[in-house]
């Protein structure tokens, strides 16, 4: 059994950088591809990013690419997205998921889910 916690959400100025940590508990973490999605209020829940169970493979979503990193590290449980560049669009709430099925970018294809950390981006 997985358990998910985000941290290291926040109010940033444009252009400014963020880094979001999630935290696994469970002994079965690196079974899992895990992933960032985000949901700004009135919009659906969206892919971000997403990291293969050994972190050898990396999916970005286009809005982000070149401006966010996902990283892992097994042996400490854990998971990071480095925001950099940010922009007031990318404002939202950020969850980390975990899946075990391939398709790494549909919100339904992952079934552990974080309570969701907040990303304000504002000057």
């Amino acid at each position: 059994q997985v358990q998910l916690v985000e941290s290291g959400g926040g109010l940033v100025q444009p252009g400014g950088s963020l880094r979001l940590s999630c935290a696994t508990s469970g002994r079965a973490f690196a079974w899992y591809l895990m992933g960032w999605f985000r949901q700004a209020p009135g919009k659906e829940r969206e892919f971000v990013a997403a990291i293969s169970w050994n972190g050898a493979m990396t999916y970005y979503s286009d809005s982000v690419k070149g401006r966010f990193t996902i990283s892992r590290e097994n042996v400490k449980n854990t998971m990071s997205l480095q925001m950099n560049s940010l922009k007031p669009e990318d404002t939202a709430v950020y969850y980390c998921a975990a899946t075990q099925s391939n398709i790494y970018s549909r919100p339904n294809e992952y079934s552990k889910w974080g309570q969701g950390t907040q990303v304000t981006v504002s000057s």
